[in-house]
């Protein structure tokens, strides 16, 4: 007699609640049933073809003949019975004698005799003995046995991991509306509700980015120490939205709050909200939010919000918009009726700008953390961080290697210290050095070096004359930036390429500086306009990258000097931190032909310029191309000697 608790005694021993094991067992005497009965039927079916076998066997071996031969003595009325076993069909005729014959398998006996004549009053005298072969009932039965509870076995399984499961990892319809967020414990141990560790990242990893750091402090400080601000009145931020240009250590930055808060925290994707089925996306967010008021107080990080944050009405569609109830969802759980204070929603996005405008008010995000690119002080702490404990040579200074890096951001940053650090490897070498960082650094901005490039002598000397030009004319600009390096080695998709780096982080541009880099971009041309008396393919990208500068000197700076006013052409639609997407005109046919009138007159004044410097500077044109199509590469020390 079982005791009236078992299941709760047995249910933390099991992988699944007793009932399944009941389920299962009485699945299990149903097929076994069914296999007795079936085998019953079969054991019947075998006695009727053993006594048919037995009188079979007391006559001699049948003589194989052909089938019209059977039907002539069925016509002739020579046959007593007829035997069939599969596809072989046995005559047992008057004299105790047997013949035997073998039909076509897909067509039937009765029908096999008709089609060869016999008629229909012979065919229904005639007993006819169909034999089944019984060597393959019980084998069958067996295998379909062993099917059927292995399928119930399965489903029974996975049906109970279902159940049990509360980490969202399974796709089964029985879990659909759980949310996908994995929780990370204070303790870092993992439990039924979570299957990540705490990650190792604290503050004091993450550089570049101090003011985003600090408001980020404040939250795990207030997680902490709650009473410090509560006296004083102050609630804690519900949300804390972080966007900037990707790279720039967004996510790096909530790993580091997971690592630093003492409370649990709830890290998701805003892309795992939406399914295909309708309301999946708004039982997700009921779900996760649920968790998390049972974890409270804690923190949920939402990566890319903008998946599922992105404003409302601007569906194609006409119909129900699973991802605008998926919104409408979080928006009620943020600050709705039931909303907590103690659950702090820290999101992450490359596009705030698309975002909803009830997602951003006070109230559910009350705090936005811009991360931008970062600063010459915030790239030399970044790879002060990203080389520790990596072995540097003695010469390398990272304030130098920030000063050559402008632009790059701490995923950038990051890559090229591993690329330095793979080529030290590929060298044999025991520590990273200088040249390492260089050729890392062009890897990453022009591309990876390509040796096997074959050119003519012709073609290495345009392309010589050509890098040239662009080096000769950039150094003689007055608000240009210095030469760094010149080479003709082809790298990604260049034959050539010339590396001006800006001496400080630029903020503003003047006009004249917009000058000056379209007439160093006209530099590579007019050389060769100049030297060869043709042009090449070779300023196709000089010319797309001119004509960009001066489009936005005229429609987007105020930099018209034909009278267009101030004011800006155009709307771009698009984000500040990923590029416009696309351009709407708002200006009519008139003001686009002066447009087009002032572009190209500030694109023939810069080429006219360009020339001018290269006429003067002949001879020291001659001597750079020279020295690159002897040496193919030329530092910044080396030219400098070079223009003295």
């Amino acid at each position: 007699m079982l005791p009236s608790d078992w299941p709760n005694q047995w249910k933390d021993r099991l992988p699944f609640h007793p009932k399944w094991l009941i389920f299962g067992l009485i699945v299990v005497g149903v097929a076994v049933g069914s296999y007795l009965f079936s085998g019953y039927g079969a054991g019947t079916e075998t006695s009727v073809s053993q006594t048919i076998q037995s009188s079979r066997s007391t006559t001699t071996k049948p003589q194989l003949v052909s089938l019209p031969e059977i039907v002539n003595l069925v016509k002739a009325d020579q046959v007593k019975s007829l035997i069939v076993q599969d596809n072989l069909i046995t005559a047992i005729k008057a004299d105790g004698r047997s013949v035997s014959a073998r039909k076509e398998p897909n067509i039937s006996t009765i029908e096999t005799l008709k089609l060869l004549g016999t008629p229909d009053q012979l065919l229904a005298d005639l007993p006819i003995v169909v034999e089944i072969s019984d060597t393959h009932n019980y084998l069958t039965s067996l295998w379909g046995l062993i099917a059927l509870v292995s399928l119930v076995g399965l489903i029974a399984y996975f049906t109970a991991r279902n159940r049990r499961s509360n980490s969202g990892i399974s796709r089964m319809p029985g879990n659909m509306g759980q949310s996908n967020a994995r929780l990370i414990t204070n303790n870092g141990k993992k439990d039924d509700d979570n299957y990540l560790v705490k990650p190792q990242i604290r503050f004091p990893d993450v550089a570049g980015a101090d003011q985003a750091k600090q408001e980020l402090q404040e939250i795990v400080e207030f997680l902490k120490e709650p009473a410090k601000f509560a006296k004083l009145g102050a609630r804690i931020p519900k949300g804390v939205l972080m966007s900037g240009p990707p790279g720039t250590g967004k996510t790096l930055l909530a790993k580091a709050v997971a690592g630093e808060a003492g409370v649990p925290f709830f890290t998701i994707s805003g892309s795992e909200f939406v399914e295909m089925y309708v309301g999946v996306g708004a039982a997700r967010v009921r779900d996760l939010f649920k968790r998390a008021r049972e974890h409270s107080p804690c923190v949920i990080f939402v990566d890319e919000i903008d998946a599922v944050g992105r404003q409302r009405g601007a569906s194609m569609g006409s119909g129900n918009d699973e991802r605008e109830q998926t919104l409408n969802q979080i928006l009620v759980e943020m600050d709705g009726f039931s909303s907590f204070t103690t659950v702090i929603v820290l999101a992450s996005t490359n596009r705030p700008d698309i975002l909803d405008a009830a997602l951003l008010r006070p109230g559910r995000f009350d705090r936005k953390v811009i991360l931008d690119r970062p600063d010459v002080h915030g790239r030399e702490a970044i790879l002060r961080v990203h080389t520790r404990g990596k072995p540097l040579a003695r010469d390398i200074s990272l304030s130098d290697l920030a000063r050559l890096t402008p632009g790059f951001v701490g995923a950038d940053l990051e890559n090229l210290v591993n690329e330095a650090a793979i080529l030290a490897a590929r060298r044999n070498l025991s520590v990273i050095g200088q040249p390492e960082f260089q050729d890392a650094m062009e890897r990453i901005v022009a591309g990876p070096e390509r040796q096997g490039k074959i050119l003519s002598d012709y073609e290495r000397k345009v392309i010589a004359f050509h890098e040239a030009g662009h080096a000769l004319v950039m150094h003689n600009l007055e608000h240009s930036d210095p030469v760094h390096k010149v080479s003709i080695v082809s790298r990604g998709m260049a034959l050539g390429y010339t590396m001006p780096l800006p001496e400080n982080d630029r903020y503003l541009l003047s006009r004249e500086a917009f000058e000056d880099q379209i007439v160093g971009l006209f530099g590579g041309r007019a050389a060769e306009e100049i030297v060869f008396k043709r042009i090449t393919t070779g300023a196709a990208n000089d010319l797309e990258r001119a004509t960009k500068l001066a489009r936005a000197m005229v429609t987007r700076y105020g930099f018209s000097s034909q009278g267009l006013g101030l004011r800006c052409f155009g709307e771009e639609h698009g984000n500040h931190y990923l590029g416009p997407l696309s351009e709407v005109r708002n200006y009519s046919e008139a003001v686009a032909q002066a447009i087009d009138q002032e572009i190209r007159q500030i694109l023939d004044l810069a080429y006219q310029r360009a020339k001018e410097i290269l006429v003067n500077k002949e001879r020291k044109l001659q001597e750079l191309a020279q020295a690159l199509l002897e040496f193919e590469t030329i530092e910044r020390p080396q030219f400098e000697t070079l223009m003295a």
